[in-house]
């Protein structure tokens, strides 16, 4: 029954609030530690790479947008199912503050791949089956976002988007698997949780700084957007009304 009330807890925009608030910092100040000082170490001190010279260097603002940003719609997906299941409407507003910021990291993804392909492939895009797979991510984020949008009624939106958040989760194994399953000029992961990684140690260190600097940067970012969402959905209560006032 505890672990009910607990759980029931984060259902409740005002407690939510209240405890996202002392979680700000604690998210903030290491995500900026670990991403200047990554990519300090990985653009300043990182030996060239022997086949990509100094081009390989993007991946560490690459590879940790890429992540994030698939990353962000399993949170997403995630968010929408409990929001179908149990009605929560803190799941509702996760989902919908997600997205933007997805959306955002996967155009950098895309970008900054564009940069990196150039003096790697010799060309600034293909269409190749990860970079296809993530361009589908990009599109499926704005669809969300224009979905929301679209409804006046902000629980018929929810629901719209939470089927399509679902729907569209299909895509992440896609991406993820997509340069093993079909030809692709990109190689396969680097970094392996289960065997080596074939990174090597002085690379890979300052790759998993950044890359732990923007998972905590994501989600800073989304307790900011969710908070917003939450003072702007609850702006005739009475406690945000206190909250406003300064009582």
């Amino acid at each position: 029954m505890a672990n009910w009330q607990w759980f029931h807890k984060w259902g409740s925009p005002r407690w939510f609030y209240q405890f996202s608030g002392r979680l700000l910092p604690w998210l903030a100040i290491p995500a900026l530690l670990l991403l200047v000082g990554g990519c300090v170490w990985g653009l300043a001190f990182v030996p060239a790479d022997f086949k990509q010279g100094n081009s390989f260097r993007i991946i560490y603002i690459h590879v940790p947008a890429a992540a994030v940003a698939m990353g962000g719609y399993m949170l997403m997906a995630t968010a929408a199912a409990v929001h179908l299941i149990w009605r929560m409407k803190l799941a509702a507003i996760v989902m919908k503050s997600a997205a933007p910021i997805g959306a955002a990291l996967t155009f950098l993804a895309l970008l900054t791949g564009a940069v990196w392909g150039k003096p790697t492939w010799g060309t600034w895009w293909v269409w190749d089956a990860r970079i296809t797979s993530v361009l589908i991510l990009f599109f499926l984020y704005l669809g969300l976002i224009a979905l929301h949008q679209a409804f006046e009624n902000r629980d018929a939106a929810a629901r719209a988007c939470a089927v399509l958040a679902i729907v569209g989760a299909v895509n992440i194994p896609v991406i993820y698997w997509s340069v093993e399953w079909w030809y692709s000029l990109h190689q396969p992961a680097s970094i392996k949780f289960v065997g080596e990684s074939t990174i090597h140690p002085t690379m890979l260190r300052p790759l998993m700084a950044t890359l732990s600097g923007m998972y905590l940067f994501f989600g800073w970012v989304l307790l900011l957007f969710v908070r917003a969402e939450i003072i702007e959905r609850e702006k005739n209560t009475r406690w945000v009304q206190a909250l406003v006032s300064g009582k």
